[in-house]
């Protein structure tokens, strides 16, 4: 094994833990142990990637590896502790968790984007940084050598980790997703994402008919009580063949399992129609056999010109499945993540998350860039996406009027209303808000909700999905619009001071042990890049193969934001295995920059390796 740099690791530091008995942790309970520090926050789609990577990773090694969430927020909602303590249940973390408002452990390790993995060997330092996606292969190789070379050095402790799971709370539905009204009944289905169920509710919103799968994570087909789910979300109800009204077959976004479901309420069946299970990744398919081809966190679904559109928030683009030819392909989105309007296949979303059609409009909650987007057809018949509320990936807030600056906080759904504007549960802001297209105006509905994730509408009434409340919440909708005193934000992140003119970028990439550069096929890396705003870059943009670019900073704009995007593929280095498996890392960043005299003429990132000039992180 080749040897490792040596740095030391710096001590944890945040407000509180989560998930420990209320014991706090500092790296010399660690000592002993193989340690894995996962910076993540919650609405961060790819974060919640590697929360499902680590999971194997984590049971495999359980006597000597302890994971340590370090939550570090980029939304003023996700620096309130309860809500890091309800995300931590939401999306089943069963490890310790710092709580890090401040980022302040964030910038010791000198963290750049979120998700980053830390490796941390038994006697405290650090042996590895990898940002993004993808790393779950190299993770299992480095753990097993350092548990290896630590056995046999008398420096590895085996035993129980520090995880102490929360109690249970016994309510009918937990950290609930969407839902929909049943035809005929009149009942509501809600998933019941953090339980791995559907929940069927009277229509009164509150009385459980029935729940649809066993509740234990998985991919099952099969009757109600044995089909098994993970974290589903989107709910639809597919029209009859004969397109005369629906026939009550609902069709479900599984996220978490990649895949779109069936469930038969007549039969309580529920069977696998798209995805294969496995994750997208670049360089996948992305059309064909609906069964054949992977997809990435389907979180909403809306039935839109004779189709099923899907908010495909794992690849930032939307998706279409049509059933009568049972395929799936890609309809809106590049995979770069932003806000960028015009044709269809040339926009960017980031994490669209919520989906109403209606008027020949496709309205899209954009989550990330905290805006309403809508898809429709230009005058000469293409598709086309176009911006309502929203400036981009920076920038938001709870501030009413004229949609040009109004402000929304990531939002997770939209709803069609019967007037032709659209109600929007705007996630973070724990209201209800209403863009009118008329005339082009966001208005307040509702405060005082707690994380609505989805709503639907009843009647005169509209029922919300209070996500973190764990119930729907029935809603007359007012005439008037309620007042809020408005408020805006930034992401606070700390800007990287750099020198004008020339500024070389350097993704560091080093393939883990026992891989090699996949360039069967031509080159194995991919490396983008962008600003905010553009004006910030003279030269230097746009996309090529090498991991490191020269570029040119533009005289008169002093500040901004680098986007850069990242992929490597490597492949096991076995010369005797004519088909050795593959792995692809891949990660965005968004890098704040200053520009200052005293700035630095080089930019770091770690895609998987250490910095040689930086040590851990850059």
């Amino acid at each position: 094994m080749s040897r490792r740099p040596r740095v030391r690791a710096p001590e944890l530091q945040g407000r509180a833990w989560i998930n420990t008995g209320g014991k706090s942790l500092s790296l010399a309970d660690l000592r002993g142990r193989c340690c894995v520090l996962d910076f993540w926050t919650f609405c961060c789609i790819n974060c919640l990637h590697v929360l499902d990577e680590l999971r194997e990773l984590e049971e495999r090694h359980a006597d000597t590896l302890v994971i340590v969430g370090v939550h570090s927020p980029k939304f003023v909602h996700e620096a309130e502790h309860q809500a890091v303590v309800d995300a931590v249940e939401r999306y089943g973390v069963h490890h310790p968790v710092l709580d890090d408002p401040d980022l302040a452990t964030w910038k010791q390790y000198a963290v750049r984007a979120w998700p980053t993995l830390v490796v941390i060997d038994p006697e405290g330092y650090v042996v590895a940084q990898h940002a993004g996606e993808g790393h779950a292969h190299a993770l299992e190789t480095l753990v097993s050598e350092l548990e290896a070379e630590h056995a046999a050095k008398g420096t590895l402790r085996r035993g129980e980790g520090p995880y102490v799971p929360p109690e249970p709370e016994p309510t009918d539905l937990r950290f609930p997703g969407k839902a929909v009204r049943l035809p005929g009944s009149g009942h509501f289905l809600v998933s019941d994402t953090t339980r791995h169920q559907l929940v069927e509710l009277d229509a009164d919103g509150e009385t459980v008919v029935r729940r649809i799968g066993s509740g234990e994570r998985g991919l099952a087909d099969g009757p109600a009580e044995t089909a098994r789910f993970s974290e589903p979300q989107g709910l639809l109800v597919l029209p009859s063949a004969g397109g005369d009204g629906p026939d009550g077959l609902l069709l479900v976004a599984d996220t978490v399992n990649h895949a779109l479901r069936t469930y038969d309420p007549a039969t309580g069946e529920v069977a696998t129609v798209a995805g294969t299970g496995k994750q997208w990744w670049q360089g996948s398919p992305t059309d064909g056999a609906a069964r054949e081809v992977a997809l990435s966190s389907p979180w909403d679904l809306a039935w839109f010109e004779d189709r099923v559109w899907i908010a495909m928030a794992g690849v930032h683009q939307l998706w279409t499945y049509d059933p009568s030819e049972d395929t799936v392909a890609v309809a809106a989105g590049t995979t770069n993540e932003g806000l960028v309007d015009g044709p269809a296949r040339e926009a960017w979303f980031a994490q669209p998350s919520g989906l109403s059609a209606a008027g020949g409009r496709l309205w899209v909650a954009d989550s990330e860039t905290s805006a309403v987007r809508w898809l429709t057809r230009d005058e000469g018949g293409d598709l086309v996406v176009r911006t309502a509320v929203g400036t981009g990936l920076f920038d938001f807030g709870h501030r009413d009027g004229d949609a040009g600056q109004a402000l929304l906080q990531h939002p997770l759904g939209v709803t069609a209303l019967a007037d032709g504007s659209v109600a929007v549960a705007d996630t973070y802001n724990h209201a209800l808000r209403r863009y009118d297209p008329a005339t082009g105006a966001v208005s307040t509905l509702a405060t005082d909700l707690r994380e609505p994730s989805g709503a639907v509408l009843a009647d005169d009434d509209i029922v919300v999905v209070e996500s973190a409340r764990h119930r729907l919440t029935r809603l007359r909708l007012p005439e008037e619009a309620v007042r809020v005193d408005a408020v805006a934000h930034r992401t606070q992140r700390t800007a990287t001071e750099v020198a004008p003119g020339k500024l070389r970028l350097d993704v560091v990439f080093q393939a883990p042990a026992g891989q090699k550069l996949d360039e069967r096929y031509g080159p194995s890396t991919r490396l983008q890049v962008s600003a905010t705003p553009p004006e910030l870059l003279a030269g230097g943009g746009g996309t090529d193969t090498a991991l490191t670019r020269e570029l040119l900073l533009a005289d008169g704009v002093v500040e901004g934001v680098l986007h850069v995007s990242a992929t490597a593929a490597s492949c096991d280095d076995d010369p005797a295995n004519p088909y050795p498996a593959c792995h692809v890392h891949q990660q965005d960043w968004g890098v704040p920059v200053r520009v200052t005299d005293a700035g630095t003429s080089r930019l770091p990132l770690v895609l998987a390796g250490l910095d040689p000039q930086g040590g851990a992180g850059a």
